[in-house]
């Protein structure tokens, strides 16, 4: 009862990045609350394949739910077992990743639940409301915190009355970290038919590819990110020469995707990806919201831009005031000479 929830996604046998990420994140949100962390997992063949991929992220208590029909995911038997689950254990938040399958099966189970989901968090915290309409103050709630209207603004969105507080994160967002406290690591095989009718199996998945990713964005120890201010795809090709001297790896804004100087796997920020570097290189970045989102917790952060007002060099831990075009030859130039 009250307690928080991780869905664990995984490929074949292999639990999914941020499904450990949310399990960190959760077990912060648990100890807060006082109460237990609690995962699901559910596939095909993964009992006994599982466990030890999850349990140690400080997990109470993990519901693995293994039966034929459950990988590759489909929609109906993952929601049957979310919403029964759930109806059973009355947990008071749900936390899944904001990838495909967790944007296919969150507003399914909140739906059924009449619980409410907030997508695309980049913040979880515990706090308390006051809801100034009724007079009501409430404890503990789960300040769901994302950008909204199109970044202009951070939203912290709360759901006072419905149960589970439910939310979805992008990979990336959180870290994860094996725990260090006690957890009592306790696992469960439920029975699958109690929760999944023989009808939600009627879709089967025919064909299935996976696309590899074609970067290492996301772990690169070095980012070097440009702009609009890069000003052509020529300008990123630069950047790359730059990346590739540092042993790096080259991110963008959205205004720089959308230009169609970069490819999209390769947009940092809200609607892109998550990165956290040892060091952040912004090239001609403006700073957007949507975009320090997804860089804020970079180790170094340094900015070459010829605006001194950028929004970004308020974050920045050095500002190289100048036009991009020129400063990244440069350094380019330098690194080749000092890293023989």
């Amino acid at each position: 009862m009250n307690n928080v929830f991780v869905y664990c996604e995984i490929e074949g046998t292999t639990v999914q990045e941020v499904s450990q990420e949310l399990l960190t994140k959760g077990r912060k949100l648990a100890n807060k609350l006082g109460v237990d962390l609690n995962a699901i997992v559910a596939g095909s063949g993964i009992k006994g394949k599982v466990e030890d991929q999850i349990l140690p992220y400080g997990v109470d208590k993990l519901f693995v739910f293994d039966a034929e029909g459950l990988f590759p995911y489909t929609s109906a038997p993952h929601t049957d077992i979310l919403v029964n689950l759930f109806k059973e254990e009355k947990p008071q938040v749900c936390l899944l990743g904001a990838t495909v399958i967790g944007r296919d099966l969150g507003p399914r189970v909140s739906s059924s639940l009449t619980s409410g989901l907030t997508a695309d968090c980049t913040q979880l915290e515990i706090g308390d409301y006051d809801d100034k309409k009724t007079g009501k103050h409430y404890d503990n709630l789960l300040y769901q915190i994302r950008p909204a209207f199109g970044g202009n603004i951070v939203a912290t969105i709360v759901n006072p009355e419905h149960r589970p507080q439910m939310a979805t994160v992008r990979s990336g967002v959180m870290q994860k970290a094996i725990y260090e406290g006690q957890a009592k690591g306790e696992v469960v095989y439920p029975e699958v038919a109690k929760y999944v009718p023989t009808t939600d199996y009627v879709v089967k998945v025919i064909d299935r590819h996976v696309e590899a990713a074609k970067n290492n964005l996301k772990s690169a120890p070095i980012v070097v990110a440009g702009g609009y201010g890069v000003g052509s795809k020529e300008g990123f090709e630069q950047l790359a020469l730059l990346a590739k001297e540092l042993h790096g790896e080259v991110g963008a804004s959205r205004a720089a995707v959308d230009a169609g100087w970069v490819d999209h796997d390769r947009q940092i920020g809200q609607t892109g990806v998550t990165v956290h570097p040892k060091v952040y290189i912004a090239c001609g970045i403006s700073g957007q919201i949507q975009h320090i989102a997804g860089m804020q917790d970079s180790g170094i952060i340094i900015s070459i831009n010829n605006d001194p007002d950028a929004p970004i060099n308020k974050i920045a831990d050095y500002v190289i005031n100048g036009n991009v075009e020129e400063v990244v030859p440069k350094l380019i130039k330098y690194y080749k000479q000092n890293s023989k």
